[in-house]
């Protein structure tokens, strides 16, 4: 079986980042960024535009192009390339969209994510990623 590409988008509004906590799927119960499936022929960030929008009802700009994390998950047997999308919140009223797959979004600063990460984000912390060196490129 071949690993599929997943597309997390990290939304930046007043120093703070997005997060949901995952139901009904692999990761139940771990807060993750917004963010799926990239589609055959879709963009990277169009896809990025896409989910977070299908999710949450929020719109981005400046959207810059992250770091990949290489995600196996063992127990389900699934094997994900994430590609992480930084990109600074533009407008939108925040919803849950998706209520069968996410329980509710939150806003944290960095230094403090709640636990337990989905295993995208673990990885990311584990690489050394630091948002602040993503946030001056424009």
């Amino acid at each position: 079986m071949r690993p599929k590409v997943g597309v997390a988008v990290i939304v930046v509004k007043d120093s703070k980042v997005l997060l949901g906590k995952r139901m009904n799927s692999h990761g139940s119960g771990t807060w993750q960024f917004p963010g799926g499936h990239l589609e055959f022929g879709e963009p990277i960030e169009d896809c990025a535009k896409r989910e977070l929008f299908e999710e949450t009802g929020l719109t981005i700009r400046n959207l810059r192009s992250g770091p990949y994390t290489n995600d196996i998950f063992k127990t389900e047997q699934t094997h994900y390339i994430t590609l992480f999308v930084i990109a600074d919140y533009d407008s939108g009223v925040l919803t849950v969209k998706e209520p069968k797959k996410c329980e509710k979004w939150e806003w944290f600063n960095w230094s403090q994510l709640p636990e337990p990460k989905f295993l995208p984000i673990q990885n990311l912390i584990k690489q050394k990623f630091k948002l602040k060196d993503w946030l001056t490129q424009k």
